[in-house]
């Protein structure tokens, strides 16, 4: 006789949800922002919101329901054995530090959605099971990509009027982010803006005279990955020589490609950084929240501008977190055309509200599920 709180099931929907019209790049730009190889294409080839995403449903045999969602670029293989290991299993006798499952790629989503069968079962919040709360609002930073010269004011005087007061551009030396930023500040002189070049700024003599133009203007909060991660050496004589803040973006979401969260020690060890972005699971983001908070080195939550889901468990971690207190990457609803959430999540900028019901406290919208679905995969014991 299984318990109650056994998987019965686990129902995993491929989706496809677009962006809406002009919410990520000018018309007359194209630099799709997706940086790693994915089926045959190279890096920066593919825009993110033509990539599938899959969304997790991990069925008890009392009835709960808890929700995943994955990083795009899955592997269905990988998908169906993890699914296959889990069904049958009892979320109640599982280490939910420990999930008996390996930290892949497709690893954060269903720990998400154990998680949150788990904490539903409990009838408490995934903030809960992570300690409790430090704060019950997170705050959040609007979102653009690549924009040409002309149109960024006009891009960013709604966030502004909207109550914002960051807004995170992706960027790279085609981008003349310096009149960007003079642009900004003319248009919405509240908004601090910070700046993501994803490492192609490549060059230290490039990245110095850049920090140092962007220092003049005033209202940059940070350069993130400014120089590719390898660069180590260069990276702690940029921070010595622009007093612009500095932040390393820890991401755990690709370990094929040897993401590891041990990097935030080299980091802290070097002093090459101000600050941390760090996009990981809700235990891995414990742990490197820990580390963080020891140092004194204040962090947000990273995002691949995901749905309402992984958004929901990111405030979750958020909220838990005491050096949480830099804008986080949760703009998705702004971006994408649907959350999949049946009621979206509670964003009145500049800040975004802890869901308050159990476990992630969101409900999946199964018409917009359907509507979007590209794949449908059912596995049972």
């Amino acid at each position: 006789m299984t318990a109650a709180t056994t998987i019965s099931r686990i129902r995993a929907t491929e989706v496809i949800v677009p962006a809406n019209p002009g919410a990520i790049d000018s018309p007359s730009v194209h630099r799709p922002l997706h940086n790693k190889p994915w089926k045959g294409a190279s890096s920066w080839s593919v825009q993110f919101d033509a990539m599938p995403k899959v969304i997790l449903e991990l069925e008890l045999d009392d009835g709960t329901v808890g929700l995943g969602e994955l990083y795009r670029a899955h592997d269905w293989d990988t998908i169906d054995a993890l699914a296959e290991t889990l069904v049958g299993l009892d979320v109640r006798a599982m280490s939910l530090q420990e999930l008996p499952i390996p930290r892949v790629h497709e690893f954060d989503g269903f720990e998400m959605a154990v998680w949150d069968a788990f904490a539903r079962t409990a009838g408490l919040r995934v903030v809960d099971l992570l300690g409790g709360p430090v704060r019950e609002r997170i705050a959040v930073s609007a979102w653009s990509s690549h924009r040409t010269v002309d149109e960024i004011g006009d891009v960013v005087r709604p966030f502004a009027a909207a109550g914002f007061t960051s807004v995170k551009l992706k960027c790279s030396l085609a981008d003349d982010v310096v009149a960007w930023c003079e642009a900004i500040a003319a248009a919405a002189p509240g908004l601090s803006v910070v700046l993501d070049p994803n490492g192609r700024f490549e060059r230290f003599a490039d990245a110095r005279a850049i920090g140092l133009a962007l220092a003049e203007i005033g209202n940059v909060a940070c350069l993130e990955d400014p120089l590719p991660h390898w660069m180590v050496d260069d990276w702690a004589r940029l921070r010595a020589a622009v007093p612009v803040p500095l932040a390393r973006h820890l991401s755990l979401a690709y370990p094929q490609f040897a993401d590891r969260g041990s990097e935030a020690v080299a980091v802290v060890r070097r002093g090459s950084a101000d600050m941390f972005n760090l996009t990981a699971g809700l235990s891995d983001f414990q742990r490197l929240d820990h580390l963080a908070d020891l140092f004194a080195m204040p962090t947000w939550h990273g995002s691949q501008v995901d749905f309402g889901i992984a958004e929901a468990a990111y405030l979750h971690s958020c909220a838990a977190a005491r050096s949480c207190t830099q804008p986080g990457d949760i703009f998705g609803r702004l971006i994408r055309s649907h959350d999949l959430l049946a009621e979206p999540l509670r964003i009145e900028p500049p800040y975004a509200f802890l869901p308050s019901g159990p476990g992630l406290g969101v409900v999946l919208d199964d018409e917009a599920r359907r509507e979007f679905r590209t794949v449908d995969k059912e596995y049972r014991p």
